[in-house]
């Protein structure tokens, strides 16, 4: 876990408007942040309080957070991608830590940066548009690239690699699993048979297997996404880490914390809406059990609001924004 501190002589808010900011940055151009205000007021910021933005991406949220922070105010960012990392450290702030881990790792990284409690966690949720417009990430079928998907390309496996050694019962149950995909028996067949032929290394080879396999598809959406999904989910263990890091969130937020998290797909939006649920009413005691009123669990997470999806101008603006959804909760006092 590596941390990068950027320190200037004198702590001052920016000058700048959080668009400005965002502009500025010479990697921004490339991502377009999604729920950019909706988030950010539901952190219902204190300029005074401390934040966490668990993703940092590109700085869209962290830029956002800033501008609406005091002197006194601080930022935790987190981001287990190098290239986001580089970008981070173009942010010249005294109130921002930007630290190079995975988010599971937030509790340890708040320790370090002296975070006790905080008064809000932000999570924005699966891949930047720089992960998935950079061929050599190996994240998209738009290109015929090195087939890597590892969101922190310093160390694990990558997707060459581990389609070449599994077997096809775990590579069915993974593309079924994390792609909810119904040809998934037929599709790690084909794939297994052709890599006894050649190693499968590119996300091409990959896009023409799955392709050949899939004999039905929704309209508008390639027979390969569900294949490339799957194996991104698994290979980067995204939803173990949500389903980690969300009890490390609940413990650093103050009573009337806010917790934030903006889903981009079904699986990652239904760890988050268990959590929350789990948190705001709590399981009944067996009946029969001699508990009084004072023992009985009570709920530690207020639901705010409903879900919040993108608005038509901004799915217009970013169509990468249509399948987004945010939750936001507030921790209660105990």
């Amino acid at each position: 876990m590596n941390r990068v501190e950027v320190n200037s002589p004198t702590p001052r808010a920016p000058s700048v408007s959080a668009a400005s900011a965002e502009s500025a940055s010479p990697m921004s151009e490339f991502h377009q942040t999604v729920l950019l205000d909706e988030a950010v007021e539901a952190l219902a910021i204190r300029p005074d309080g401390c934040y966490i933005d668990a993703t940092f991406g590109r700085g869209g949220h962290s830029r956002k957070i800033l501008s609406q922070l005091g002197p006194h105010g601080r930022l935790l960012a987190l981001d287990r991608d190098p290239q986001a990392i580089a970008s981070g450290a173009l942010l010249s702030d005294p109130r921002f830590t930007l630290t190079h881990t995975a988010f599971a790792g937030m509790a340890d990284a708040a320790a370090q940066a002296g975070m006790e409690q905080v008064d809000g966690v932000l999570f924005d949720l699966g891949l930047s548009s720089p992960q998935l417009d950079t061929a050599s990430r190996g994240f998209s079928f738009r290109f015929d690239a090195p087939l890597d998907m590892r969101m922190d390309t310093t160390r694990g496996q990558t997707a060459a690699a581990w389609l070449a050694e599994v077997d096809e019962q775990t590579l069915a149950k993974v593309i079924k699993d994390y792609g909810e995909e119904r040809f998934a028996v037929s599709i790690a067949k084909k794939i297994v048979v052709a890599r006894a032929e050649r190693p499968i290394t590119t996300t091409g080879e990959l896009a023409a297997l799955v392709r050949s396999c899939v004999r039905t598809r929704e309209p508008g959406q390639d027979a390969a996404t569900r294949t490339f999904q799957a194996v991104r989910i698994y290979l980067n263990q995204e939803l173990g880490q949500l389903a980690l890091t969300l009890p490390q969130a609940m413990d650093l937020l103050k009573p009337g914390g806010r917790l934030v998290v903006i889903s981009f797909h079904s699986l990652e939006d239904r760890v988050v809406k268990r959590f929350v649920q789990a948190g705001a009413n709590p399981a009944e005691p067996p009946k029969g059990v001699p508990l009084t009123a004072a023992q009985l669990p009570k709920p530690k997470l207020a639901v705010i609001g409903k879900p919040i999806k993108a608005s038509a101008a901004e799915i217009s603006a970013n169509p990468r924004a249509r399948s987004a959804i945010m939750r936001v909760a507030e921790k209660l006092a105990a």
